[in-house]
């Protein structure tokens, strides 16, 4: 649920951002209260509306109990903890650069923008905590601070991103075997497929290797990390949907390594399309891809993502 909340909130953003032409300028420092309000009331406006939504539709099949933890560190081969550290960093870089907007001070701007999406994952963790199917996971809780004290050491030490946290993702034919779970449509299939989402560690050259003027400021390489052949949390079931038996499916990890373009570091005067920069730069850009997998293959990928 948390995937399909974030990822349709981040499509959202870019929709009304583009429409808009309204960038987030960064580069306006006076203070300026009105932008604050507009900021805190629309983070608290969503803070509330998903937390009230999800109180009263989506547990409302689901068995009220008292707070208790969960073990779910197993599951999903561990990517949906990367889409939890990928949720805090997305919604913390939004936070910053929304911030910074406002006019606030540089670390307030940092520190408060930053951990908006820990604060919030934090929230709806709690309410899982008080359902017999959920519960409170300590795993979940160190993906999430991964996520903001990515963005949050960066911003601190460099006052910009050097290391970028992306997502790809890739269609798979494994969701027709249990669509209620793994999608049921293209686009659900994005949010809910596990075994197409990749998570990378974008880092730019250009910052490591000031002094190598031949690297563009915008080339990046990027370490991605994936997953397949889950058609559950920890074991695949026997049988599909529709009951037919189901072939053996063999579960592995893939590592991935690729060359990524830094979209932060164009330089345009367009407000448009720095608005829109901004926002693809949380995506991997597809480019030629080595794989390693845990089946002992190394794949080549002309184009990957």
């Amino acid at each position: 649920m948390i995937k399909r909340l974030s990822f349709l909130f981040f499509a959202v953003l870019v929709l009304l951002n583009v429409r808009a032409q309204s960038p987030i300028d960064t580069t306006q420092r006076e203070y300026r209260p009105v932008r604050l309000g507009l900021v805190g009331g629309g983070a608290g406006v969503f803070y509330a509306g998903i937390l009230t939504g999800l109180a009263t539709v989506w547990y409302q099949d689901n068995h009220r109990t008292n707070f208790h933890f969960t073990n779910d560190n197993d599951g999903w081969m561990q990517i949906d903890k990367y889409g939890h550290a990928y949720t805090t960093y997305m919604f913390g870089k939004l936070g910053v650069e929304s911030m910074k907007w406002t006019g606030v001070k540089r670390k307030k701007a940092i520190w408060y923008g930053g951990a908006y999406g820990f604060f919030f994952l934090t929230s709806v963790e709690v309410l899982d905590a008080h359902y017999a199917e959920w519960g409170f996971s300590p795993m979940d809780m160190v993906a999430n601070a991964s996520g903001s004290l990515l963005l949050i050491g960066q911003e601190l030490a460099f006052n910009k991103q050097i290391l970028t946290y992306k997502f790809s993702y890739h269609h798979t034919d494994l969701a027709q075997y249990k669509p209620s779970v793994l999608g049921d449509s293209d686009l659900s299939r994005v949010v809910a497929d596990y075994n197409g989402q990749t998570f990378w560690l974008s880092l730019n050259l250009r910052s490591v290797f000031k002094h190598q003027e031949f690297l563009p400021k915008w080339l990046n390489i990027s370490g991605g990390y994936g997953a397949y052949g889950m058609l559950a949390g920890v074991n695949n079931p026997k049988y599909a949907y529709d009951g037919t038996l189901l072939p053996p499916i063999e579960r592995y990890r893939s590592y991935y390594l690729s060359l990524d373009l830094d979209l932060d570091k164009i330089q345009t005067r367009s407000k448009f399309l720095k608005s829109t920069f901004f926002f693809l730069n949380l995506i991997k850009f597809p480019l030629p891809t080595i794989e390693f997998n845990t089946l002992g293959e190394t794949k080549f990928h002309p184009m990957f993502f």
